[in-house]
């Protein structure tokens, strides 16, 4: 048996009841970190709180070389973890068919998501949210400014009056650095104020946490402001309703003449 846990949003406690005791009753679990982590947390915390040895694959390990957790699969209970909901990433739907191929039972706990945590965070209504984007680091992309693929999406989004989940790059050791790197609100905001120096977007940052933030502004002001630990993503609302406008103003700050109001 293969089963995908999804660890939520910020530490070892995100975790939901189904998925914790799924964990424990593994005989051995497996994660990776590199789409996306929980800040709030550290591996042998992880380990320590459930009881279990938890071994950390890189991109490699999980897309090239998952043979081996395949294996252990077929006579095991195995768990596969991730930060956030675990379906989320191709790359997971990916193991899960090699396993189906293989003949091994899986099934899916899930976790909750950054984007369902934005929309309840922000008051945005999650069904009036368009297709997400991605900004990526300007030395990731190979190329000055936006990339066409967040534009594109951004423009087709407001044109249908949806809002658009701006994701921000996470690179874990990548080998510039080295090092994990996360790309804060501020220079997102930066990156995208060249295209659209005067839209309303909200910055959300540390969702799932006891004190995630939401602040809303143009995205030349975001540029300016300092938003404290990761992870941050950024939201362009669309066209919003009469209560959604409510909350980006109270919950936010958002001025209420900048909203495009339905």
């Amino acid at each position: 048996m293969l089963t995908f846990i999804g660890l939520g949003l910020y530490d070892e406690r995100s975790i939901t009841v189904a998925g914790q005791e799924a964990l424990r009753n593994a005989d051995r679990a497996y994660a990776e970190f590199y789409t996306s982590r929980l800040i709030g947390t550290t591996v042998a915390d992880l380990e320590a709180h459930h009881g279990i040895e938890i071994e950390v694959r890189d991109r490699a390990g999980v897309e090239q070389h998952p043979d081996d957790i395949l294996e252990a699969a077929e006579t095991e209970d195995v768990a596969f973890l991730t930060a956030g909901d675990t379906m989320i990433s191709t790359t997971h739907v990916d193991l899960r068919l090699r396993a189906h191929e293989r003949g091994i039972d899986t099934r899916v706990i899930h976790g909750v998501t950054a984007q369902t945590a934005t929309s309840a965070l922000t008051g945005l209504q999650n069904y009036r949210f368009g297709t997400a984007t991605t900004v990526p680091f300007p030395y990731a992309h190979g190329a000055d400014g936006l990339p066409a693929s967040v534009t594109d999406t951004i423009d087709a989004n407001r044109a249908d009056g949806l809002h658009t989940v701006v994701y921000l790059d996470i690179k874990v050791g990548h080998e510039r650095t080295e090092e994990d790197e996360y790309m804060t609100a501020d220079v997102g905001a930066t990156l995208l104020a060249e295209a659209y120096p005067d839209l309303v977007g909200v910055v959300v940052a540390r969702a799932g946490s006891p004190d995630p933030l939401v602040v809303a502004g143009t995205m030349t002001e975001l540029a300016e402001r300092d938003f404290g630990d990761p992870l941050h993503l950024l939201v362009i609302p669309g066209e919003c309703h009469l209560l959604e406008a409510d909350a980006l103003v109270e919950l936010g700050g958002a001025d209420r003449d900048a909203l495009d109001i339905a």
